[in-house]
């Protein structure tokens, strides 16, 4: 469930929209008593589908006067829609909503290396691409829900511990193709190893309480129902759900808590929504404001209170709930090997028996 959009979000977000086609949906930011609409406009290629976005790029048109212009797609038809369409793309910015896709769009050559001063001095080294060709605009962390009645935080410190015999039965996940579960898979290829990684996904499997299934808040709710122990979800459902107008996802979170294990005691796998100019664009100085705009105070405010995602830079305001959990350290994984596993990620799950 969503978080509903604050007061200054939903004034900051007057957006038109029109249908594209079925997956897809173009729109267009506007919003009175703004910079006249005069500095052209953008086309932006999004695999992002939260209603704050759109308060995000009717502020940018605001402090501007560029129009953003959106297309919205899951991720694998955005790539291949950019991959049909080649040189004649014309697409100015790219945003993924998942580290993975975000380093496929640039190994296939749909992101461009640019230089910007602003924003490396914003985003910390670790979620910029070596290669300068995209970085990370909001973090999620890939953890674990727990029964605070039955589970001891102690006992979920570490990835590893989820496969082991105590938690036989215990576990609730998603299907291996829900794309946070390969994303992480790929992260413990990376510092495990595959045949350490193998083993754990197989742990996992033996410890199923059921078959996997449903969305990341169906895990938490499982937990709170007593059908598993401990569940892997990203953080900000939890965070939704303990905020929420509705009495029984607030509920669910009374007896359940978050735990950020660890790989290999260096710090919890957070995956990262990206964003990159285009390699083809036709509006580059426009596609790099907004760019720049993503690492502003305002867009990573919003990132945080509006969708509970934890900022990528480093002097952004949170709200309370985010900020209680920001202290977590991440894992230094290379941005590359989001990407550089994602293949043998899935081999896994299937040699698993993960579905």
């Amino acid at each position: 469930m969503i978080k509903r959009l604050s007061t200054a979000a939903l004034l900051a977000s007057s957006v038109l929209v029109a249908a594209c086609q079925p997956q897809a949906t173009e729109t267009a930011s506007s919003q009175a008593d703004c910079v006249p609409s005069t500095g052209g406009a953008l086309n932006l290629y999004t695999a992002r589908h939260y209603a704050s976005d759109e308060a995000i790029y009717a502020a940018f048109t605001c402090a501007t006067g560029i129009a953003v212009h959106k297309i919205e797609f899951r991720a694998p038809e955005l790539l291949a829609r950019l991959q049909a369409e080649g040189a004649s793309s014309p697409a100015d910015v790219v945003v993924i909503q998942d580290a993975g896709a975000m380093g496929e769009a640039a190994n296939e050559g749909f992101l461009v290396p640019f230089e910007d001063a602003t924003i490396d001095a914003r985003v910390p080294e670790q979620w910029r691409d070596p290669q300068g060709r995209w970085f990370g605009i909001a973090r999620r962390a890939r953890i674990v829900a727990y029964d605070t009645q039955r589970v001891r935080p102690e006992e979920v410190d570490d990835y590893a511990d989820l496969a082991s015999p105590r938690f036989r039965g215990k576990v609730c996940v998603q299907t291996s193709d829900a794309v946070y579960n390969l994303t992480l898979m790929s992260a413990l290829i990376d510092r495990w190893g595959s045949q350490r990684a193998l083993e754990w996904a197989r742990g996992i499997v033996a410890n199923m309480a059921r078959q996997p299934q449903g969305s990341d808040s169906d895990q938490i709710r499982a937990v709170a129902a007593g059908q598993c122990e401990v569940a892997i979800t990203n953080h900000y459902y939890f965070l939704r759900m303990a905020e929420s107008d509705d009495a029984a996802d607030r509920a669910v979170t009374e007896h359940v808590a978050l735990a950020f294990p660890q790989i290999n005691g260096q710090g919890s796998h957070f995956n990262l929504s990206g964003a990159g100019l285009a390699a083809h664009a036709p509006n580059r100085e426009n596609a790099i404001r907004f760019l720049e705009f993503l690492t502003g105070p305002q867009a990573q405010g919003i990132f945080a209170t509006e969708t509970n995602e934890f900022p990528t830079t480093t002097e952004a305001t949170m709200p309370e709930d985010v900020a209680a959990y920001s202290h977590h350290a991440a894992d230094p994984l290379p941005l590359p090997a989001y990407a550089e596993h994602r293949a043998e990620a899935q081999r896994i799950f299937e040699q698993a028996g993960w579905r």
